[in-house]
């Protein structure tokens, strides 16, 4: 589950401390979105069917995820309101960069329209933000990387995309 746009600082203490929950800046060249996301590992096979519309979608969120939905979606809103969108084919690898001395994330979000988004990320503390930022940037233009393209988040992607292709 992922609520952008948030403000950092409205986030309760006991909801920034639960097991799953994060907050990100999605960073790019000329901005940035701050996120929330709330993840939560499924002990059994359920998006299939719920995508099927054999299983309510409330059935793939945990207690705390669907408090957090239920305090932050618009009035009449449910959970079981919402329509499955997808499927986006992913391939992700972490590997360990040494020049970085950290973790890159590598994400190629597979549309099925044959576009792409290519997503390259990292973590690090909220303190160490800029430096990590400035680092990464020139790791990546030092590698040929052009970071000049169009830039856009991968949710917001496939958000429009699919309210424009509902059936992919």
């Amino acid at each position: 589950m992922k609520l952008p746009p948030v403000v950092s600082g409205d986030l309760s203490p006991e909801l920034r401390a639960a097991e799953g929950f994060g907050v990100e800046i999605d960073a790019m060249p000329g901005g940035y979105v701050c996120s929330a996301s709330f993840k939560h590992r499924l002990k059994e096979l359920r998006v299939k069917p719920a995508a099927a519309g054999d299983l309510p979608i409330h059935k793939l969120f945990s207690k705390q995820q669907r408090a957090f939905f239920a305090e932050r979606a618009p009035n009449g809103i449910e959970l079981d309101d919402l329509s499955v969108l997808g499927p986006v084919a992913v391939l992700k690898l972490k590997p360990e960069v040494g020049e970085l001395g950290r973790k890159l994330t590598v994400e190629l979000w597979n549309y099925p329209d044959g576009s792409r988004i290519l997503e390259l990320s990292t973590k690090c503390d909220p303190a160490d933000a800029f430096q990590v930022a400035a680092e990464a940037r020139a790791y990546l233009v030092g590698n040929g990387v052009t970071l000049s393209g169009e830039q856009t988040t991968k949710t917001r992607t496939a958000l429009e995309y699919f309210v424009a292709n509902p059936l992919g």
